[in-house]
C-alpha cells in the first residue's frame, strides 16, 4: 500500500498532480475496505485501547482540539471522555462551508448531526482560529507514513485548518495503518504523531 511519490519534471506538473491523486484513492479504496471489515467488538477493543494510550502520553492538557469518530473509523469517544472527566477543555470541529469552525464539547450527548454524517457540538461556536489555542490537536487519518505524511479522505479540511497551528498534530490509526511511505501533494499538511491502539509514534 506504500507509493514513492515523483518530483515534478518542467511541463509535467499536472501530470504528477493527477497521479499522485490516483495512488491516493487507489490506497483510500483499500484501507476503506479492510476498515470495513473489522468487527464492532474490533472497534470497541480499538477505542479503549486508544484511551488508555492517549490517558498515558497526555496527562496535563489544558485544551486539545479532537473529532467524533463515525462508521468505521477508530474509535475517539473513549478518548474524549477521558479528557472530559480529567477537566481538559475539548474542542471539536463544525463543518463551515470548506473551512472547520470550532466549538467547546462540555459532553459526548450534547452534539447533533452535521454534513457528511458526523456529529458535530452544538455549542457556540469560536472560529476558526480557535484550533490554535489548543496544545494538542488529534485528526482523523486514513494511514500516515514514517515521514509523517497523512492520507485523509481528499477534502482537505483538516490541511486549511492546520496551516497556523503550531501544536502537535496526532493521527488516530489502527496499527497496520503506519506504512512506510505515502504519496503526497506539496499543500498537505504532515502530522508529528501517530496514536495507534498499541502506542503513540513520534513521526518527526
Amino acid at each position: 500500500m506504500s507509493g514513492v511519490t515523483r518530483r515534478p519534471l518542467p511541463g509535467q506538473t499536472a501530470g504528477v498532480t493527477e497521479d499522485v491523486a490516483a495512488r491516493k484513492e487507489a490506497i483510500r479504496h483499500e484501507i476503506l475496505a479492510a476498515r470495513a471489515r473489522r468487527s464492532q467488538e474490533a472497534l470497541t477493543r480499538t477505542g479503549a485501547a486508544l484511551a488508555e494510550q492517549a490517558a498515558l502520553r497526555w496527562r496535563e492538557l489544558r485544551t486539545v482540539a479532537a473529532y467524533l469518530s463515525f462508521g468505521s473509523e477508530p474509535p475517539t469517544g473513549p478518548s474524549i471522555e477521558g479528557w472530559l472527566d480529567d477537566g481538559v477543555r475539548v474542542l471539536l470541529p463544525v463543518i463551515d462551508g470548506a473551512d472547520l469552525d470550532w466549538a467547546v464539547c462540555t459532553a459526548l450527548d450534547e452534539v447533533e448531526p452535521g454534513p457528511l454524517g458526523i456529529s458535530e457540538p452544538s455549542g457556540r461556536r469560536l472560529g476558526a482560529s480557535a484550533v490554535q489555542q489548543a496544545d494538542l490537536v488529534v485528526v482523523p487519518a486514513l494511514a500516515v507514513d514514517r515521514s509523517g505524511r497523512r492520507l485523509g479522505r481528499g477534502r482537505g479540511y483538516y490541511d486549511r485548518a492546520l496551516r497556523e497551528v503550531s501544536a502537535p498534530v496526532a493521527a488516530v490509526v489502527f496499527d497496520d495503518e503506519v506504512l512506510d511511505e505515502l504519496p503526497d501533494h506539496p499543500h498537505d499538511r504532515r502530522v508529528d504523531l501517530a496514536l495507534r491502539p498499541s502506542g503513540v509514534i513520534d513521526l518527526r
